[in-house]
């Protein structure tokens, strides 16, 4: 894994770098065809993250389709904030997206599922037999193409756990600390004292040295040494309240559309890829850093204590199933799925559901 630099990169600082770097491009960048199609993809991620999640996918594709398409990549609020996405991609300003639902505010019934479910999924391959054999794919294919956005592909990224300042071994030490997590995360975690905390991605490390945050509940191990928050944090919570994050790649319908087919599927098949590379990147990486990091301390909650948590995730599912006939039907595959795993037994699930 690179190490990153010890130098802090404040957004004032990486939009200056990226505008010079923007500016000079074109002196070095080959020549396109007056025909290249040309799109702006937009990430959740910031740079560091993005090196890998993002990057070689969107490389892949670049050098696959030459002349006759090219995607620029921006990351996380460089032309938009995160929340407004959605929005950018629906009029056209962004041409693609890769994100959850929930972080760029989707106003599908599905969004309080994208990003972390509470204990929707215990591996990171859950997410996509969910999607590919047991139905989700099609929901979300439907809910956004009502809202003119054609969704691409959905794969399972990182676990989701607590980085933080102060040790927490009990719920109780929960109670108070303002944390910067996902909407859907932190209204389920506000029953356990937690504050949730909206900043922009890039200012989450300042913030946690500033003290204006305590901890954070956004990622696993792997992508807390990648980005920076190790250095900050002093704990990571082994207790997760998702196993695999639920992420996506979209597109304006219309720009989809005019694409040939073959560069569809070329699309499709580098998301798909990056998809790929998240699933070993993260699991490798986050027992490997459990095993051998040296920046944070692990934390566990008892089991007996932490039961309470994913008993209070079953209400939290009904309470969303209870908000409409399609998050009903989602909750329903989510509790199917799970049934069916438990029953299954070793590997799938042991222990409690």
């Amino acid at each position: 894994m690179t190490e990153r630099k010890t130098t802090m990169t404040t957004r004032r600082k990486f939009l200056t770098t990226a505008a010079a770097g923007a500016a000079a491009a074109p002196l070095a960048a080959p020549a396109l065809a007056q025909s290249t199609i040309t799109w702006r993809l937009q990430t959740y991620a910031g740079p560091a993250l993005a090196e890998h999640v993002l990057d070689p996918a969107i490389a892949m594709f670049n050098q696959i389709a030459g002349d006759r398409m090219q995607i620029e990549t921006f990351y996380a609020d460089q032309l938009v904030p995160t929340g407004e996405l959605f929005q950018a991609m629906q009029r056209g300003t962004i041409d693609a997206v890769q994100s959850d639902d929930d972080s760029m505010a989707s106003p599908t019934e599905v969004t309080v599922f994208g990003g972390y479910f509470p204990f929707g999924s215990r591996y990171s391959l859950d997410v996509p037999v969910l999607f590919s054999r047991y139905g989700l794919k099609e929901i979300w294919e439907a809910e956004y193409a009502k809202v003119g956005i054609k969704h691409i592909s959905a794969g399972a990224w990182d676990p989701c756990h607590f980085a933080t300042k102060d040790p927490i071994r009990s719920l109780a030490d929960l109670n108070g600390k303002r944390v910067f997590t996902f909407p859907t995360a932190g209204r389920f975690l506000t029953q356990f004292g937690v504050v949730p905390v909206t900043l922009p991605w890039e200012d989450i490390e300042v913030a946690v040295q500033t003290g204006e945050l305590d901890g954070i509940a956004w990622s696993g191990i792997t992508e807390d040494y990648t980005v920076g928050w190790a250095d900050v944090t002093n704990y990571f919570l082994t207790n997760n309240i998702s196993g695999a994050w639920i992420g996506h790649f979209f597109a304006n319908n219309d720009r989809w559309e005019e694409l040939p087919d073959d560069l569809k599927t070329l699309f499709t098949v580098c998301c798909d890829q990056s998809h790929y590379y998240r699933q070993y990147w993260y699991w490798g990486g986050e027992a490997d850093l459990r095993v051998n990091g040296t920046k944070m301390e692990l934390t566990t909650i008892p089991d007996e204590e932490w039961d309470t948590v994913e008993q209070a995730a079953q209400v939290f599912w009904d309470e969303i199933a209870a908000e409409s006939e399609t998050k009903a039907k989602v909750v329903e595959i989510f509790k199917k799925y799970n049934a069916d795993m438990q029953a299954a037994g070793r590997p799938y699930r042991y222990g409690k559901a």
